[in-house]
């Protein structure tokens, strides 16, 4: 009789990321939208009220208005401006983990705000030397939560066939400026305030003894809900729509969908040491506060991250999740979640392996 040997693990064992130029919030609002809003005093209170001090763009409105471009004109410029960051954070996280890209049997690539065929996945995979026999996977315009999904092919390739995985989300929302309205679009305002450009890397290794293992991902998509959130495509890049009932939408789910999500663990929310919540803005962590009991010291990362990056859409879960593992104990227990249209909700349970840890000398 075969008996079955243990099973394969799939570990995060390397994390890059990837800026381009800072955008200061304030200067944002002084220099570009105060005019583009006529002053209005409650775009203000929006605008600067969306818990984002400074953030990244390829796109620098203080300097060039792309407003009024065309959407093939926006896709060019992603061309041009993505494989260089993309390839940034991958040489990054391949240096973290300690492997090289010809080590590479999966690379996913993970984005809602540009296009081109041949891709970004064919592009690096040949720049950066990865085998001719790699896999590729696009993953496109599953918005803010496609991270999840992609990590979750990717731990599962691992498990499967035993060879290192790549996950890069590279998101560039500053090419997506709307031509301003003839009407006040509050919408508009908080999409405006919120986005910065990012690109964040994964390494996934088979058996690694350090590093996070990821133990599940899981997805809840409410009901009726495709109207709450969504990402177009116009003649004139794409337009986001956002109700202000997302948050409301959120907190009638988050807390059933993260018990599924511990439950075969035999776990509870008092269990989890990090939460890597993605920040979709101050009221979306606010309500996942109240709702899973979090202290605020819990969920810092994930303010500072939106203060410091903006939301970064796909790749903003990773960015905070890559500053949450550095102070976490040996076989911590690591919730990360992130929002999208849908309206869905994408979980990942992580356990972080650290063999041989020992308390800091004092």
């Amino acid at each position: 009789m075969v008996t079955a040997g243990p099973a394969t693990t799939a570990v995060i064992t390397g994390m890059g990321a990837a800026f381009p130029g800072s955008l200061d919030q304030q200067s944002l609002w002084d220099d570009v939208f105060e005019h583009r809003y006529q002053g209005d005093a409650l775009a203000r209170r929006l605008f600067l009220g969306a818990g984002v001090r400074t953030r990244h763009g390829v796109v620098d409105p203080r300097q060039e208005d792309i407003s009024a471009w065309s959407t093939a004109a926006r896709m060019r410029r992603y061309v041009a401006e993505a494989g260089p960051l993309g390839s940034q954070a991958v040489r990054a996280a391949l240096a973290d983990a300690g492997i090289s890209a010809a080590e590479l049997g999966l690379f996913v690539v993970v984005s809602c705000t540009g296009y081109a065929t041949p891709g970004l996945d064919i592009q690096l995979a040949r720049d950066l030397g990865m085998p001719s026999s790699v896999r590729r996977l696009l993953v496109g315009h599953m918005g803010c939560y496609a991270a999840i999904p992609g990590l979750g092919t990717a731990a599962d390739f691992v498990r499967a066939r035993g060879l290192p995985a790549l996950v890069l989300c590279v998101e560039l929302p500053s090419l997506h400026v709307q031509p301003v309205q003839a009407h006040r679009d509050l919408r508009q305002v908080v999409v405006h305030a919120l986005f910065g450009d990012a690109a964040a890397a994964i390494v996934v290794m088979p058996d690694a003894t350090r590093g996070l293992e990821v133990l599940d991902t899981t997805a809840a998509t409410a009901p009726a809900t495709e109207d709450l959130m969504t990402w177009q495509v116009t003649d004139h890049g794409f337009r986001m729509g956002l109700s202000p009932r997302v948050p409301d939408l959120l907190a009638a789910h988050v807390g059933a969908a993260t018990a599924a999500l511990l439950a075969p663990i035999a776990a509870s929310l008092t269990d989890v040491e990090g939460w890597a919540v993605h920040p979709g803005g101050p009221r979306i962590i606010d309500v996942v506060e109240q709702r899973l009991g979090l202290l605020p010291a819990q969920t810092a990362v994930t303010r500072g991250t939106l203060a410091a990056r903006g939301n970064c859409s796909s790749g903003t879960v990773l960015l905070v999740l890559d500053q949450l593992r550095r102070d976490l104990t040996p076989d911590a227990t690591v919730v990360a979640m992130a929002f999208g249209p849908g309206l869905t909700l994408c979980l990942a349970l992580f356990r972080h392996r650290q063999p041989g840890a020992h308390p800091a000398l004092p």
